[in-house]
């Protein structure tokens, strides 16, 4: 019986060895407790997914500065106050044979309102979204290099407590994508303008988290492939950037894409020029493939993925490297190990009954309430499978409240949330 490529070892420039293809990619876990430590929560949750097969876990948002996070219930690591609650995270995430990276990162304007009403961003422009987030303050010149200092700080740290690498989050509309999209970015000076401007915040960042974790330990890159968006971060953006990563001597990329304004990571791309068994699946492959005439580093492809076939064809014909699953793994810790088994041929359920009526893309003003309903409603459905699994329960495959329904719970959680973070 021939070996899936799944099953293959992948070796980074950096010298690490992954076991197998498949990652768990970074979810947002919002287990911390009011202090923004990491809980036994974690431990429980990250033990579970190690010993389900995969190579390589992607932690959840971990904030480098507690003034503005990406929603309350996110870790924060700006020292090294809660180092024994961190090492008792790796070890867990690590006890299955798995490996563990953090993944670091700083909202930008993606920072609710509940949380600071005045958030940071290189340029003013509000995201607007319900009114749920404020006008962030243009950052100075102080205010970068600080960011970029605390980058290098959070990930000395994560390497102290025993995490194996980290993956910067310049993706998804959080703040080192603000810097890479025109849109978000509208500076005059060194930091905006030119492509080559607005990718040097990212470059700064590599290079100092570099410098503060040395040549032997993983770090990698979540990079957009587009944002989707008139006027936005756009492939051939992507595209450079990534050779430029390359140059640097990042040690894997992960390709993904869209923002809160437009959520792909989610969604999907909404291009249906594919062949159509694939059209449901790998959301950014076609992207990927461009990124990989451009740079030499391994390539990590996450979105959609749900066929073994699918996977293994982006690997042995498509020059992919690794395989990220998110949402499967939380309705099923087992699935990466099932895969590379052979026991199954696909992984995940039917979304349908998450979603409020059929949310059709459209410009109208319901379509557009109906498709926000339906996203925020499938990320807190496996949100709750993955606080289940923190629990030691196992995750739910059966939909047990409507799209709305789980809206308002989450709004309604995350309130509370914030409200006894300010209060301790």
């Amino acid at each position: 019986m021939p070996v899936s490529p799944l099953a293959a070892p992948l070796d980074l420039p950096c010298g690490q060895r992954l076991a197998n293809r498949i990652a768990k990619c970074a979810m947002t876990e919002a287990l911390a407790g009011v202090d923004d430590a990491p809980t036994v929560a974690h431990d429980t949750l990250y033990r579970r997914w190690s010993q389900g097969g995969i190579s390589l876990q992607v932690t959840g948002n971990v904030m480098i500065d507690r003034r503005y996070l990406e929603r309350p219930g996110n870790v924060v690591v700006e020292d090294r106050r809660d180092l024994d609650a961190l090492r008792a995270w790796a070890a867990a995430g690590k006890s299955g044979g798995s490996r563990i990276w953090m993944q670091i990162s700083h909202p930008g304007r993606q920072c609710p309102a509940m949380v600071a009403r005045r958030p940071l961003s290189p340029s003013a422009e509000r995201l607007r979204i319900l009114g749920l987030f404020g006008t962030p303050r243009e950052m100075t010149g102080a205010d970068i290099e600080e960011a970029i200092s605390r980058f290098a700080t959070t990930a000395a740290i994560a390497r102290e407590a025993g995490f194996d690498g980290v993956q910067i989050h310049a993706a998804h509309g959080y703040l080192v994508s603000q810097f890479l999209s025109p849109i978000t970015n509208r500076r005059d000076d060194s930091w905006g303008g030119p492509l080559a401007n607005r990718a040097r915040f990212l470059r700064r960042v590599l290079s100092a988290v570099r410098d503060a974790v040395g040549a032997g330990f993983p770090v990698a890159v979540k990079l957009n492939s587009a944002d989707f968006q008139k006027g936005g971060f756009s492939l051939d953006d992507s595209t450079q950037v990534a050779a430029w990563l390359d140059a640097d001597g990042i040690d894997l990329i992960e390709l993904s894409g869209g923002t809160y304004e437009q959520m792909s990571f989610v969604n999907g791309t909404g291009d249906d020029r594919r062949d159509s068994t694939r059209r449901r699946e790998d959301y950014f492959l076609d992207y990927a493939r461009e990124l990989r005439k451009a740079v030499k580093a391994p390539l990590m492809v996450t979105g959609g993925f749900r066929s073994a076939r699918a996977m293994e064809e982006a690997l042995a014909g498509d020059g992919i490297d690794m395989i990220g699953l998110a949402r499967p793994l939380c309705v099923d810790p087992d699935a990466a190990g099932d895969l590379l088994q052979g026991t199954v041929a696909r992984v995940g359920i039917d979304e349908a009954g998450l979603m409020m009526g059929r949310g059709a893309l459209g410009a109208n003003a319901r379509n557009r309430f109906v498709n926000l309903v339906n996203t925020v409603s499938s990320v807190e459905y496996y949100g709750r499978q993955m606080t289940r699994m923190s629990r030691g329960q196992p995750p739910e495959t059966r939909h047990r409240h409507s799209a709305l329904a789980t809206v308002l719970r989450y709004l309604a959680t995350t309130t509370l949330k914030a409200l006894r973070r300010k209060i301790a």
